[in-house]
């Protein structure tokens, strides 16, 4: 609850606390949800090309969905005005390496929008001002701007966010224990309120 407070987090989001640092945040949402619809992967720096790299070399999405990249130059941002709507849309909102971040109140995502978003925001949150009705997915570690230890990661999801993890099951996907979201078609309350 402190944690929504202090960020300004929606009361209807739920906020879990997670292993492996951001990665394991963002990796354990990316390997949940990606994959029921088509995905704009956006990146400009080394970890949001990581993510691109993962959704396409380890999740294989291309072999389901179609899977755009739109990136830039380091030090650059690409033409966010290219994301679907339609969507997932998968971006770092502050480049960790390159500090490059995307615009104030993240206008390039429609708030009609039926895909979606999945924001890495580990050099974010806590700094920044997050525009919480645009971001369905967040993630973040202690480690980066509150210099804390990088042992565990925070999940953030929307109420969007919880109905897709409840509706939707990858196929020929097995997932570890350790990075599943759901037990038995329904969120893993333990994640968000402790077990």
């Amino acid at each position: 609850n402190e944690t929504k407070e202090i960020l300004g987090i929606p009361d209807d989001y739920l906020v879990g606390i997670v292993p492996a640092s951001d990665t394991g945040a963002y990796e354990m949402a990316m390997w949940n949800m990606l994959g029921a619809r088509d995905v704009d992967i956006c990146h400009w720096e080394s970890f949001g090309k990581g993510w691109f790299a993962d959704a396409v070399s380890h999740l294989k999405l291309r072999d389901t969905v179609t899977v755009n990249e739109h990136t830039a130059d380091y030090g650059h941002l690409p033409d966010l005005s290219k994301c679907n709507p339609k969507n997932d849309i998968c971006f770092t909102f502050n480049g960790t390496t390159s500090g490059v971040r995307v615009p104030d109140g993240c206008d390039f995502i429609a708030d009609d929008r039926e895909g979606l978003t999945f924001c890495d925001a580990t050099s974010a949150c806590f700094a920044m001002n997050m525009p919480w009705e645009k971001l369905d997915v967040t993630t973040y570690s202690w480690q980066k701007v509150l210099g804390g230890e990088g042992a565990h990661g925070v999940l953030i999801l929307s109420p969007r966010a919880v109905e897709r993890i409840e509706s939707f099951t990858p196929e020929n996907r097995p997932l570890p224990k350790i990075m599943r979201l759901a037990k038995k078609g329904k969120i893993d309350a333990g994640i968000f309120k402790g077990a």
